[in-house]
C-alpha cells in the first residue's frame, strides 16, 4: 500500500473539517467603518447684478383726442330796435369789456322819455297827501290805492324808457376777438338782432371724450397737457368732468383750462391731451429685468439675505427709461444681469449696479 495517496486523503479530510467548523465562510470579517461616506458637493454662489430700487410715485395718465375750443362765445344782440349809426368793426378785431360795437340811432325814443318824466311828474304830484285826503274822509281808500297804482305805474314807464335809451349802445360783454363783423352803417336792427360774435380766447379749452374706463380715474384740478398738430405744447388743468355720457358715442366730455395770452392758439384746432391720472407707488426697472418663473408668471429676482427670490409684479406703464412694475416692497434689491441662471433659494455673489 502506498503512502502518497493515503496523507492526500488525510490533507483533504482535514481541509473539510476546517471549512465545516468555520461554518462555510473562510474570508476575513468586513469592517462597516470603512464603508466611504457619500459628499453632498456645495456649489458655488452665481454672481450676479443688483440694482438697489425705492418705490416712487408713477405718473400715469390717458389720451385723449379733441380740439380747442373757445372759453366763451357768444352772438351780441340788440335789446331795442333802430338804425345803426356808428361805424363797423371788422372781424379778428381784438375788443376789450365794455367797448361800443353797435349803436343805433335815438329816434322817438328821447321824446318818449321825456313823456315819460312828464307823466311820473304828474302822478307823483296827484299822489301827494292822497293818505292825508283818506284821514279826512275826502277821499276813498280805493281811491287812494288807484293814485298810488298810477304813480308807479309812471315810475315803471320812465324806468322803461330811460333802459331804451341805454340799449342803443351794444356794447362787449367781455374782452375778445370779434368773430364776424358788427352791424354795417346805415342797416335797421330789430330786437334781437345779431349785432356782433365775440370770442373768448384767453385763456382755451381744450375738449375730449372720455370713454367709461378712461373717466373713472380723470379727477377735477388734475394736471393735464396737450400738443397740437402744428407741434405746440401748452400745459393746463381739468376744469370740467361730465357726469352724463353722450347718447349716441356713450363717452364722457373732459374740458382742460390752459392760459393762451399770446392768442396763437385757434378755435377748433386738433389736439392730443395727456391727462395725468392719480399716482401709486411702483419702481422703475430696465425691460430685461423682468423674468417668468416655472409657472409663467412675469416678475423679478430679488436678493434676500445673500439668496435669490423670485417676486411676481404687475406692469403700470412703459415708459422711455424702462418699466414702471407694482407689487414690490418699498426698498428691494433687483436682479438686472444674471436673474435666468438662479432658483429660488440659490446663493448669490451681488454685486451692485453703479448708481444704484
Amino acid at each position: 500500500m502506498r503512502p502518497i495517496p493515503i496523507l492526500m486523503a488525510l490533507l483533504v479530510c482535514a481541509g473539510i473539517a476546517y471549512f465545516v467548523l468555520k461554518g462555510g465562510n473562510t474570508a476575513a470579517p468586513l469592517n462597516d467603518t470603512a464603508t466611504p461616506a457619500i459628499v453632498k458637493k456645495a456649489f458655488p454662489p452665481v454672481s450676479v447684478l443688483v440694482q438697489k430700487s425705492t418705490a416712487q410715485t408713477v405718473t400715469s395718465g390717458i389720451v385723449l383726442r379733441g380740439q380747442t375750443e373757445a372759453f366763451r362765445q357768444i352772438v351780441v344782440l340788440a335789446e331795442t330796435f333802430g338804425k345803426v349809426i356808428s361805424k363797423p368793426l371788422r372781424k379778428g378785431t381784438l375788443v376789450t369789456e365794455g367797448q361800443l360795437l353797435c349803436e343805433l340811432e335815438v329816434g322817438t325814443k328821447s321824446a318818449a322819455l321825456s313823456e315819460a318824466k312828464a307823466r311820473f311828474e304828474e302822478a307823483k304830484a296827484i299822489n301827494k297827501g292822497a293818505q292825508g285826503l283818506v284821514d279826512k274822509g275826502i277821499l276813498s281808500q280805493t281811491a287812494a290805492f288807484t293814485r298810488e297804482a298810477a304813480l308807479e305805474s309812471a315810475q315803471a314807464n320812465l324806468q322803461r324808457a330811460e333802459r331804451e335809451l341805454e340799449n342803443l349802445k351794444v356794447t362787449a360783454p367781455f374782452s375778445g376777438l370779434l368773430e364776424s363783423d358788427t352791424a354795417e352803417f346805415g342797416s335797421f336792427m330789430q330786437q334781437g338782432s345779431a349785432c356782433a360774435t365775440v370770442l373768448q380766447l384767453d385763456p382755451m379749452k381744450l375738449v375730449g371724450n372720455a370713454t367709461e374706463q378712461q373717466v373713472a380715474g380723470v379727477t377735477v384740478g388734475a394736471n393735464a397737457n396737450a400738443r397740437l398738430l402744428s407741434g405746440r405744447e401748452v400745459r393746463g388743468k381739468v376744469t370740467f368732468v361730465s357726469r352724463r355720457a353722450d347718447s349716441i358715442t356713450k363717452t364722457f366730455r373732459v374740458e382742460v383750462t390752459v392760459p393762451n395770452g399770446d392768442d396763437n392758439l385757434r378755435d377748433g384746432s386738433t389736439a392730443d391731451i395727456f391727462i395725468a391720472l392719480s399716482g401709486e407707488k411702483g419702481h422703475l426697472l430696465p425691460q430685461s429685468a423682468l423674468t417668468l418663473n416655472g409657472d409663467g408668471i412675469m416678475g423679478i429676482r430679488a436678493v434676500e439675505d445673500g439668496k435669490a427670490k423670485f417676486i411676481p409684479v404687475a406692469v403700470i406703464r412703459d415708459s422711455a427709461k424702462g418699466m414702471w412694475v407694482s407689487g414690490l416692497p418699498a426698498q428691494v434689491d433687483i436682479i438686472v444681469v444674471g436673474q435666468e441662471y438662479v432658483t429660488d433659494g440659490r446663493a448669490v455673489a451681488v454685486t451692485y449696479k453703479e448708481g444704484s
